[in-house]
């Protein structure tokens, strides 16, 4: 690549390209074996002759800072692999510039939620063996012959409209939620839809109700924009309506399968929710994150469709029924924000990539999403059946299974584990190449209930019995080890009486 250097108020031109060109490679900005400029385009670049360059050139290879080959070129020499200077010749500042506080406060996701191991049972991915390659390259392929037509041209901030229409349809058949393409936004997923929306609603100081336990990283975007979040406990109904407090502008929740909890909303406590939010003058923001997925009972009635008086924003996303790498999600919103929330899909990121708007638009209307969820709700309603039976079965001693027929991921309380038994119990797994979530992960403050949550989207149905065994052991480990040490802790107390 060329490398900048800059001559301005210089008279020294060859003495100043190499004090950059050699300084670069202390730095390590240029890397050992690299192929620096030719000495006739560096010129032109730089508007010198060449002989300019040349000299300069002639004591980096003098110095041993640069080696030449014959027909290839001038290359930086590679006794620069090792012992680079710590520091990379940046100036030091007066003052540390420094982020506001509240980031301090916000921690990056887990390296653990990232590590690869054997038996997955991690909730909330999808099992991306299960993703239809073949159709979505044909679909992809087909996007980018589309935008050759309109190449170098922006897309509307609220998407591509015949996905908008696509999605519209799929939702009101699939879902039943009520809206017409223009009430959609396409965003990069849940997390951006949230932002957009806590961009348009919400001033600094204002009040926020998140379900706690709850997806924490929601509550960590509501915070970053200056509202006040507080937490709101969950029952075997959902959100405790009663408990929300009055003066909250908006209220994030989860209804069809509470996360991490898996229970669904009751209809009395969402109308009782829909009823709060008009009394109060608030916001519903309903995340709809995998109900793609069921697998048993009546499909509850989303917020969304109940609403009367406009007070719910609907979110949605593909993370769950594609894939979370995709980055595709949307927002339907009340006639009444349209516009606002369009402003801010533009001066967040103007819209979504549209190569992948246009790919999953003709994915949906060819067929080929119906298709593809069908045969993912095949394999997780299996899993599901195999996940809950097996705990029902060889767990009952250590666990209660929440009732769940929704989603990728199930959840059980604790019988007499403490959430330090847990914790340990999740650390062996590990050890055991197992990984699984416990509640206090998704804690906003609150005592958290004791238990953990086992996915199934990203293991494999085979590997569940397997991965299960493996758990239990660490259940029973862990209580032999708690009885161990309750026995010693007895003979101490007797000593000490005697």
């Amino acid at each position: 690549m060329t490398f900048h250097v800059s001559l301005v108020g210089k008279s020294d031109l060859s003495g100043e390209i190499y004090r950059q060109i050699r300084q670069a490679i202390l730095d390590g900005r240029l890397q050992p074996g690299e192929c620096l400029s030719p000495t006739r385009e560096l010129a032109t670049a730089l508007a010198v002759s060449r002989s300019t360059v040349t000299i300069a050139y002639e004591r980096l290879l003098a110095e041993g800072f640069a080696k030449s080959r014959v027909g290839a070129g001038t290359f930086v020499s590679r006794e620069f692999e090792t012992g680079r200077p710590a520091t990379k010749g940046k100036r030091p500042l007066a003052r540390t510039i420094e982020p506001r506080t509240l980031w301090e406060t916000i921690p990056l996701p887990e390296e653990a939620f990232f590590r690869p191991v054997r038996f997955n049972f991690r909730c909330a991915l999808p099992d991306a063996s299960l993703f239809p390659h073949k159709a979505w390259r044909r679909a992809v392929a087909g996007a980018l012959r589309e935008c050759e037509k309109t190449a170098g041209v922006y897309e509307t901030p609220a998407g591509n409209r015949d996905l908008r229409t696509a999605i519209a349809r799929h939702i009101g058949i699939s879902r039943r939620v009520l809206g017409s393409p223009d009430d959609l936004i396409v965003t990069s997923g849940t997390q951006q839809a949230l932002d957009i929306v806590a961009r348009v609603l919400l001033e600094p100081g204002d009040v926020v109700a998140v379900e706690d336990p709850g997806y924490r990283y929601a509550r960590q975007l509501f915070q970053s924009v200056g509202a006040r979040v507080t937490g709101v406990p969950v029952d075997g109904e959902g959100l405790v309506v009663e408990k929300l407090p009055k003066r909250a502008k908006a209220v994030y929740v989860t209804p069809s399968h509470q996360f991490p909890l898996g229970v669904a909303m009751s209809l009395t406590r969402r109308r009782g929710l829909l009823a709060w939010a008009e009394r109060n003058n608030a916001v519903i923001i309903e995340d709809d994150y995998d109900s793609e997925f069921r697998f048993g009972g009546r499909p509850l009635e989303p917020l969304q469709t109940l609403d009367a008086a406009g007070r719910v924003v609907y979110v949605g996303s593909f993370s769950k029924t594609m894939l979370p790498t995709l980055r595709l999600g949307f927002v339907v919103v009340p006639p009444s924000l349209q516009v606002a929330v369009q402003k801010a899909k533009f001066v967040s990121d103007w819209h979504t990539p549209a190569i992948a708007q246009n790919a999953m638009a003709s994915f949906i209307e060819n067929g080929g999403f119906s298709r593809h969820i069908r045969r993912m709700s095949s394999a997780y309603r299996e899993r599901h059946e195999i996940l809950t039976d097996t705990v029902k079965r060889d767990f009952s001693n250590h666990l209660e299974l929440i009732p769940s027929s929704t989603g990728l991921h199930v959840a059980a309380y604790a019988r007499t584990s403490s959430v330090d038994h847990i914790d340990a119990i999740v650390s062996r797994a590990v050890d055991l190449d197992v990984a699984v979530q416990r509640f206090t992960s998704f804690s906003g403050g609150r005592k958290p209930p004791v238990g953990v949550i086992l996915g199934y989207g990203a293991i494999e149905t085979a590997q569940i019995a397997e991965g299960l065994r493996r758990l239990r052991k660490c259940f029973v480990d862990e209580e032999l080890a708690r009885r161990a040490k309750g026995r010693r802790s007895g003979r101490q107390e007797a000593t000490t009486r005697r």
